[in-house]
């Protein structure tokens, strides 16, 4: 019972952190539709070709790193391995 106490004089932060979230997301939906609309967020747009190179540019430096983390040599050979990647 005394949970429900507490909870009581909470309500209305929890109301209102809710109305403000679900206003928020009505603008993103509202602002996603519009940039629809013009064209500009399509993967057939100029945008949205080059937004796709650089995402899969990202992602193969990201798998570089990953692999260059994840593996097992020692420490020299990682040192020279990333003398190798910044000359190259």
């Amino acid at each position: 019972m005394d949970w429900l106490a507490l909870l009581i004089p909470l309500a209305p932060f929890g109301l209102g952190g809710l109305w403000i979230w679900t206003r928020h997301q009505s603008k993103m939906v509202d602002k996603q539709k519009e940039l629809m609309l013009l064209g500009k967020n399509t993967p057939e747009s100029d945008d949205g070709r080059r937004m796709q190179e650089d995402m899969k540019y990202l992602k193969e430096r990201v798998a570089t790193l990953e692999k260059i983390v994840t593996d097992e040599r020692g420490a020299r050979e990682l040192e020279s391995e990333i003398a190798k990647l910044r000359d190259s």
